[in-house]
Parts: C-alpha cells; structure tokens; sequence
C-alpha cells in the first residue's frame, strides 16, 4: 500500500494517509487499500486503538480523487490496475469499508487533523471517536453545490454528533468551518498548534490504550449500536455488554491490580 502506512507500537496502530502531494486525496487503490484494512486492525489482537492521520501539515484529507475516480466511476477510462478493478466492481462496499459506514468496528479512533478535512476526508474523519485539531484545519463538505449529496456517512452521523442545526449548516451551506467553531460545536475535541498535533494525539492514543480492550470495545458498541434507540432499547444493549464485560478474565484482574498497586495484565478475554 503505497499511499498508506501502518505502524503499531504498544496496542496503538497508527494509520497515514500517504499522497500529500495530492493532499491525501483518496485514489483506488487508498480506498480498496483502507477497506481492507479495517477489519485486519479488528481481527488484530495487538491493537487497541487506531490514530488515523494525513501526511504532511496540509491535510487530513481532501476527500475522494475526483481526477481519478470520477472517471472510472462512468466508464470513460479504463481501470488499469488490480485494485481501479476492485474498485469499480465493488464500488459501495469498497466505499462503506473504507469510510466505516457500518457498525462493526468496535475499537476507538483518534484522528489527527492536520489541515484541511474536506468531502470524504471530512467523512473519514467522522468515523472517528476522539479528533485533534491543528489551529489552521478547517473543515467543510461541499457536495450540495458540486450537485452531489455527501453519502459517505455525514448524512447519517453529522446530525448526531453536532446537532441537528450545526450539522444541517454544514451539509446545505456547504462552508468552510474553522477549527475554532468546530471545536465550539463539538466536532473536534481539541485545538492544538500544527507541530503539536500528531504529538498530542498519539499520548491521547496510548492512553486510551492503557485501557482493557475488551471494555474499550464493549463501550464503543454500547454507545454506537444504542444511539438514536429509545432509552429502554440502549439500555438492554448496555446491559448485554456489560454481561460479557464482567465475565471476563479482565474484569478480574482490573480491580485485582489496583489492590496490589500494580500495572493490570489485559488480554482481551
């Protein structure tokens, strides 16, 4: 995968979108490359958490590779390789995967935004539990005036994570936001300088690492799988979760540790 990187260090898998020359713009093979990778982090017992981020101080994302995509998405060019194939045989699953649009990924996220977040890199971004911001990111989806609609997710989760009011500014005017406002409406986390990004999202990272990740896991689920039910619903999930959470090897060794004032002994099980 040339334009993605992978490095896991002490439960923590860090991901680089890798073309900044093309301000991590998403091509075939990016796509093809993250909807594959997704469920090789879930499957992966050395991970705990993901810190997802873009190369360079330009950009998280810019979104999909229109100059490449659009192309191959109508049939005027030809795919030329192995994974142009793949991506315009499996389009919307290919698409879903690499987005997260889906449930199933139960590990956290920490995103470090380092410029801009655009279009599907804006989308990219919102499947993400905990977002660091440079002070020079912006943020925008401009799909309504492109005369598209922004079906990557952000119809779905904008409303829930920012509001509906917040979130409908940003999907119809379709405007940039700063990173100032998008702290205030809660899309990001934190505002930190351009060289502190990476820095402050990695000990966030390695934080939440520190975490049992079976509980990190069941947290995740409880809170994505039970959004928007009513209460009695999201309850019964919370309580499924929390079945298996204290029949686990973890849950003993957690309270155990902190009795003998030792660092706990994790495994997942």
């Amino acid at each position: 995968m040339a334009f993605l990187r992978v490095q896991i260090q002490a439960g923590v898998a860090q991901v680089t979108l890798a073309r900044p020359e093309k301000l991590n713009a998403l091509n075939a093979e990016m796509m093809v490359g993250l909807a594959d990778l997704w469920p090789q982090l879930a499957d992966d017992p050395d991970v705990r958490v993901v810190l997802l981020t873009g190369e360079g101080t330009k950009a998280f994302s810019s979104g999909a590779d229109l100059g490449s995509l659009a192309p191959l998405a109508t049939g005027t060019v030809s795919p030329q390789t192995i994974d142009e194939h793949r991506w315009v045989r499996e389009h919307q699953s290919i698409v879903d995967g690499a987005l997260l649009r889906g449930t199933a990924f139960t590990k956290p996220v920490v995103a470090a935004v380092n410029g801009l977040a655009v279009a599907a890199g804006l989308e990219l971004m919102l499947a993400s539990d905990i977002r660091i911001a440079s002070d020079q990111a912006f943020f925008q989806l401009p799909e309504v005036k492109r005369g598209l609609i922004p079906s990557g997710g952000a119809m779905a989760r904008l409303p829930r994570q920012i509001g509906w009011a917040n979130a409908m500014e940003m999907i119809l005017a379709a405007e940039r936001i700063d990173a100032q406002r998008a702290l205030s409406m809660g899309l990001v986390n934190r505002v930190v300088p351009p060289g502190h990004v990476l820095k402050v999202a990695q000990e966030m990272a390695r934080g939440i690492a520190e975490g049992a990740p079976l509980a990190l896991s069941k947290v995740k689920e409880a809170i994505v799988s039970g959004s928007g039910l009513d209460l009695s619903a999201a309850f019964a999930i919370e309580k499924a979760c929390q079945d298996v959470v204290m029949a686990s090897h973890d849950a003993r060794e957690g309270p155990l540790a902190f009795m003998e004032r030792r660092t706990p002994h994790f495994t997942g099980k």
